[in-house]
């Protein structure tokens, strides 16, 4: 009896301690871990987002970049993290294709952490070098399938945004290209500037400050509607590939087991976030918008990122292109 007692106290105990910490969360620095290398898009968008969070949680959020096996690394790291709102993940929709992509995941992306919410989905470019030989979008179609064995499409690596447009673009046009994968994006957009690969369909958040300098050429966005920032390129449904629309969604993520009270903490915190001047300003310079309150909570990332690795699976398991 005494046993018993002595076990219920300390469980009484140990949940206390969790309510009070819960409640005066945060008290010290988080830490959002973006599983890819510094200066990227996805780094970028977290860095406005984390500044914005500062200010509402009143504590400073730091990021930290975890880069490697295509997002996977910094992902299994907050995966295995201790559960209590300070180590965050930023993901992009590599959540979703991980889970195909990766043979041997250390983590399930759907089960090993608790939904904070969407925090912006971003419209890609099909672009090339700026002295690629088709004007438009119809021609680069016929012109790469008439090329196949040697036009080249570069991305920043297997699972990266660019690797996963590329997957999709030529299962929408049905032809194989040379693929050409690099340790990242800086180094696939500088390749594509100076000439080494031919075409690369990347985030705007890295491709519109070339488009408008005309260093590259833009082809078309995968958005709906046309974007503001880039009002000269059509939209691949006008250009000639209808219903190619891919967008690269990121979500924000804590640790499976962090307290509800935690995670809803966090998910008011990105919701004012995202309507930070700051934040809306600098997304519509790179392209992109904050999510909307609605999806910038628990239940959305989680519908988000259920249906998208139902999309992503049949056009992974197509191309082939698995990682170890």
């Amino acid at each position: 009896m005494k046993r018993l007692l002595s076990t219920l106290v300390a469980a009484a105990s140990l949940m206390l301690t969790g309510l009070a910490s819960a409640q005066s969360f945060p008290d010290r620095t988080i830490t959002i871990v973006v599983p890819f290398a510094a200066g990227g898009p996805t780094d970028t968008v977290t860095r406005l987002v984390a500044e914005a969070m500062s200010k509402d949680l009143g504590q400073q959020v730091i990021v930290e970049n975890v880069g490697g096996a295509g997002g996977t690394l910094g992902a299994g790291r907050v995966a295995s993290a201790e559960p209590d709102g300070y180590t965050l993940l930023l993901h992009h929709i590599g959540m979703a294709t991980s889970a195909t992509l990766y043979r041997k995941l250390a983590y399930d992306p759907l089960n090993a952490f608790e939904y904070i919410g969407l925090v912006t989905d971003v419209p890609m470019t099909i672009v090339a070098r700026k002295d690629f030989e088709p004007s438009d979008l119809k021609g680069l179609i016929d012109y790469v399938k008439a090329n196949k064995d040697t036009v080249t499409l570069a991305n920043a690596g297997i699972g990266a945004a660019s690797h996963l447009c590329g997957m999709m673009f030529m299962s929408a046009i049905g032809t194989p290209l040379v693929t050409v994968p690099y340790k990242g994006t800086g180094p696939a957009m500088t390749d594509l500037l100076g000439g080494q690969v031919d075409m690369l369909c990347d985030q705007t958040t890295n491709t519109t400050k070339q488009i408008q300098g005309g260093t590259i050429k833009a082809y078309a966005v995968t958005s709906p509607d046309r974007l503001a920032v880039l009002p000269d390129v059509p939209t691949a449904n006008e250009a000639g590939l209808p219903g190619f629309e891919v967008g690269i969604w990121h979500g924000l993520y804590a640790p499976k087991g962090t307290p509800a009270e935690v995670t809803e903490r966090l998910s008011r915190s990105l919701q004012v976030a995202l309507k930070d001047k700051n934040v809306i300003d600098r997304f519509a310079e790179l392209g992109t918008v904050p999510s909307s309150q609605e999806d910038a909570t628990p239940a959305a990332l989680k519908a988000k990122l259920e249906s998208e690795i139902a999309r992503w699976k049949p056009v992974i398991e197509a191309a082939g292109q698995y990682a170890d």
